[in-house]
């Protein structure tokens, strides 16, 4: 495939995208975005009753061309090539970068990237959750207070927790 019909397919995606909707009763609903760009997507993640396979997946959200067309591309990929949980965590973003070509994204990795990370951190919520609930915890039951100051951050907001000035940006 030629960088212009990269091209069209991206517009295609943006102009006419797929799955864009809330799910009601999803399992998990998971927020992301790109601070620096402006991109914001939420994903709907529904699973089986068996755990491992994705009942519906869907998303809503605004930013540039590229990553919506590329959340528009994403959640066709799951629906029309039935992924599982696990396909979800088996795949990296290079996968996006292949499918909507590394000519067209190469100066918009984060871009092209975001609808995969913010399915991917569904994903993980919705295993957390599982988890918590074969062990019988309640699924939002709060940190101890000792630990209710501990948390992760990812990016570059791990960056900006360092202090470092050199924050790379968008």
């Amino acid at each position: 495939m030629d960088r212009q019909e990269q091209i069209e397919i991206l517009l295609d995606h943006y102009q006419n995208p797929q799955h864009r909707h809330s799910i009601a009763g999803a399992d998990v609903t998971m927020p992301g975005g790109n601070p620096g760009c402006g991109d914001v997507i939420t994903v709907y993640l529904r699973s089986n009753e068996d755990g491992k396979t994705i009942d519906d997946v869907s998303w809503e959200g605004e930013g540039c061309t590229i990553s919506m067309a590329a959340a528009s591309i994403l959640m066709e990929m799951v629906h029309d090539e039935k992924w599982s949980i696990e396909d979800v965590v088996a795949h990296d973003y290079n996968t996006m970068i292949d499918i909507l070509g590394k000519e067209a994204v190469q100066m918009r990795p984060k871009c092209a990237t975001l609808a995969l990370g913010t399915l991917k951190a569904a994903v993980r919520k919705y295993q957390r959750d599982q988890l918590r609930r074969e062990h019988g915890i309640e699924v939002n039951t709060a940190l101890p207070p000792e630990l209710e100051n501990l948390r992760i951050v990812f990016g570059d907001d791990a960056l900006k927790e360092t202090g470092n000035s050199d924050a790379r940006q968008h």
